[in-house]
């Protein structure tokens, strides 16, 4: 669609290697569990990188309060051992400055940092911001039941061969953590984890098929995109976009996604597709698109364009209203009509609204002028003008066809006016749910025309070339005919106009809406009008005509609080004139 920066994966990239991972290995023993009620006895840690030892930290530390009985049985550790030993606002902040710099590593790692965590919030010092590693998790991750029984430390210790055996003292436990850490980095390699980030998934609490899928994410590049995840036989699973793809589907792999199914996907998944964009709207509508033209099974947001419905008025002698699932054109711009509709639902309320504004007829039958029918129900409780049956009703009804068709493509107010005075009624008479049903059936109705306003609006224009500052470079776009049809990036302070010239020659050609034109995706127009409204964009070229009709549903839709993609000029002008493009959207659409 256009054109983005080159990419070329750097060592930076990867995250730092393990290799260079100072880790500090800490463990603690304490009076009880609780660390809002227990207090620390004792701090053992060991600095380590690349496999070395770079030092040892080792303290008792004075709780000044009793050490219960059976935690001096079990750890050797008695009232009268910890007398002379610094309190914890002389232990702590020593071990602070011994941890400073370092990736934290404890067996439950949650015990630990919790109570250092209570311990410098009770001393008023300041908890650093650790990046904490777990083995008791990771080995949960890496180790089956068929390697081992249990993940105590214990037993770790004893399955990797530790050079110390944990015996519930500080020091001793945590030598023997650093062996177990080592041990468990050798498995995490073989699964393809050789730097920090890795590492810090691994330790998140997912499922092992996200474990041994995290590989997918490999060799993705850190640019905006839509990423496409696969089965063996290439069909799509999952269309998902992203400011940076590869960061994004690293997330599917941690303890951060947890829709189940997610995590069902990974389990089928078997490769991921990166399609780079130039801008944050390029990898938006080629979402859309994707999502319509391969239908991945996995994502539920615009897989079936198809399901949604409009409401338009048949072509026939005497018009009735009818809910549509065919696309209507939008080349007629006479052809009147609102959506879409998210349901058939929401399509019956507005349906339901237009029909008490305006009253059509109701009944399904196909009428002609030469051939009548007999009157309907409606017409003889004298609900309808009977064009079926009496001829002296073509007249009136044309008139109404006519108020109902201008309520569609330019003026809604009078529709909108019949339909509150309802309301009003309704509330004077107490009957509040009633009267709040129709508000919604009327919000209902003026959703679906404002929609088709603004989509006829932006297919109409032949191009639209605009522009918008993002950091330290524009973003450029080339919209034909409501598409996106050309995107490219140009660093701000540079001359744009070699780089806009070449967007536009090489854009996507779109031909007008009609017979032998590209299906069209309201939901693509959509994006596209969102950006153009955005804070910042400026127009750079535009060829036809960008403007509302000045009664349309927008203003009226904002009156029910309903907040609008387009303001509209609070001076207006005369009825029955179109307005120029709206005083909000002027202001951000300037010349570069």
């Amino acid at each position: 669609m256009g054109a983005h920066p080159a990419f070329q994966s750097s060592f930076d990239d990867l995250g730092l290697p393990l290799h260079d991972v100072n880790f500090v290995v800490v463990d603690l023993e304490t009076t009880g569990g609780s660390p809002a009620q227990s207090r620390i006895t004792e701090i053992g840690a060991v600095r380590t990188c690349g496999g070395v030892v770079l030092g040892e930290f080792s303290t008792l530390v004075n709780p000044q309060v009793a050490i219960p009985p059976f935690i001096a049985a079990l750890t050797g550790i008695t009232t009268a051992a910890v007398a002379s030993a610094p309190l914890l606002t002389t232990a702590l902040p020593s071990w602070l400055e011994f941890a400073d710099g370092s990736v934290l590593v404890a067996h439950n790692a949650r015990f630990d940092t919790g109570f250092l965590k209570v311990g410098c919030a009770a001393i008023g010092a300041r908890w650093p911001d650790f990046k904490v590693v777990d083995t008791m998790t990771l080995s949960r991750a890496l180790l089956s039941r068929d390697d081992v029984r249990d993940h105590r430390l214990s037993t770790l210790a004893a399955y990797f061969r530790a050079g110390t055996d944990p015996n519930h003292r500080a020091l001793a436990d945590a030598r023997a953590t650093v062996d177990v850490l080592h041990g468990l980095l050798e498995r995490a390699g073989s699964l393809g984890a050789h730097h920090l980030d890795d590492l810090l998934q691994l330790c998140s609490p997912v499922t092992k098929a996200q474990v041994r899928k995290r590989t997918l994410a490999d060799g993705l590049p850190e640019l905006p995109g839509v990423y496409i995840f696969e089965d063996r036989r290439g069909n799509a699973l999952y269309v998902g976009k992203s400011k940076c793809i590869r960061k994004r589907v690293r997330t599917y792999f941690t303890a951060s996604e947890r829709r189940k199914r997610m995590a069902e996907m990974i389990q089928v998944a078997a490769k991921v597709t990166a399609i780079p964009c130039a801008t944050s709207l390029e990898a938006e509508v080629r979402e859309v698109r994707l999502i319509a033209e391969r239908r991945p099974v996995y994502n539920r947001r615009s897989r079936n364009p198809e399901r949604a419905v409009w409401l338009k008025l048949t072509d026939e002698p005497f018009p009735r209203v009818s809910i549509v699932s065919k696309v209507p054109s939008v080349a007629d711009p006479q052809s009147a009509c609102a959506g879409p509709f998210s349901s058939r639902r929401s399509a019956q309320a507005a349906s339901e609204a237009l029909l008490e504004a305006v009253p059509l007829r109701s009944c399904l039958t196909r009428l002609s002028r030469a051939r009548r029918a007999q009157p309907c129900v409606a017409a003889q409780l004298e609900q309808c003008l009977a064009p079926c049956s009496d001829p002296a009703a073509d007249a009136p009804y044309a008139e109404i066809t006519q108020s109902a068709r201008s309520a569609l493509l330019s003026d809604s107010e009078p529709l909108a006016t019949t339909i509150r005075d309802r309301m009003r009624q309704l509330a004077q008479l107490e009957e509040f749910e009633e009267a709040a049903a129709w508000r919604e059936r009327l919000r209902a109705l003026l959703t679906g025309i404002d929609r088709r306003q603004r989509e006829s609006m932006i297919t109409a224009c032949p191009e639209v070339v605009a522009a918008r500052l993002d950091g330290s470079e524009w973003e450029v776009h080339v919209i034909r005919h409501g598409r996106l049809a050309g995107a490219s990036r140009v660093q701000a302070g540079a001359d744009p106009r070699a780089v806009v010239e070449a967007t536009v020659a090489t854009a996507q050609y779109v031909a007008a809406p009609g017979i032998g034109s590209a299906p069209h995706l309201p939901e693509e127009s959509a994006l596209v009008l969102r950006w153009l409204s955005s804070e910042g964009v400026r127009l750079v070229r535009l060829d036809g005509v960008l403007a509302l009709p000045v009664g349309g549903a927008g203003r009226d839709l904002a009156k029910l609080g309903r907040p609008q993609l387009i303001e509209y000029p609070d001076s207006e002008p005369p009825r029955g004139a179109a307005s120029p493009v709206p005083q909000a959207l002027v202001s951000r659409l300037r010349p570069v």
